[in-house]
């Protein structure tokens, strides 16, 4: 289904996100971990399930001004909707690879081993950009294995939100919703590892973070 984003358009979209986001009552988990990596430039590779992302840019540009995290490098899919979706990701100060599993996947996994080589920090949307929901691809493996640079699961909920009857579950917080950022546990991932264990483990600990933002906004 048609990404949700297209019906405004990124600057409407992004202007609502702005405006959504200074409703929201906002619990995060898991900053003090990674302040030392913040502080000291090591590059950190994010991942977060589609359904969730419409708030991380605004979470990572509000996280920068109150805890000094660092300005990430995104990857949006080659098609429409990602032309779409990294318009909108941009308008938060975020800096946008193209590139998917299906198409340009190798040139965008070289760009981005490159902006960790930079020393930039990377997030990932391992179920995008077409599913299937809740599944870990073998981009963020890859890359942590080939950089060095341990993987961060966020987890993000709202409540009162909106699901919507996509792929996804697509969540969209209510104005003056309970909303949870949860980053997870860094997970270095050795050039020799057992891969597909290793994507089982970042998949496991990315779902458990999910489910720990969802225990925090219904209490």
């Amino acid at each position: 289904m048609t990404n949700p984003l297209i019906a405004l358009g990124p600057p409407v979209a992004a202007a609502l996100v702005r405006l959504l986001g200074t409703t929201l009552r906002l619990r995060a988990e898991g900053i003090d971990a990674l302040a030392p990596s913040w502080t000291a430039a090591r590059p950190l590779i994010y991942c977060v399930w589609h359904g969730r992302i419409l708030m991380v840019p605004w979470l990572n540009a509000r996280l920068r001004r109150t805890h000094g995290a660092r300005e990430v490098s995104v990857l949006a899919s080659r098609s429409r909707d990602g032309g779409i979706v990294g318009d909108y990701a941009r308008r938060f100060g975020l800096d946008v690879v193209r590139g998917s599993s299906s198409r340009g996947g190798a040139l965008a996994l070289r760009a981005l081993v490159t902006a960790v080589g930079a020393g930039r920090d990377v997030a990932l949307v391992p179920d995008g950009p077409r599913g299937p929901r809740g599944r870990l691809g073998p981009g963020v493996v890859a890359l942590a294995a080939l950089t060095g640079a341990p993987v961060v699961p966020l987890g993000f909920a709202a409540r009162p939100a909106w699901r919507l009857a996509t792929w996804d579950e697509f969540q969209i917080p209510s104005p003056f919703a309970r909303a949870a950022l949860v980053f997870g546990a860094a997970t270095a991932i050795p050039r020799d590892a057992d891969r597909e264990r290793a994507r089982k483990e970042i998949e496991r600990s990315l779902d458990e973070a999910t489910a720990a933002a969802e225990r925090l906004v219904s209490t």
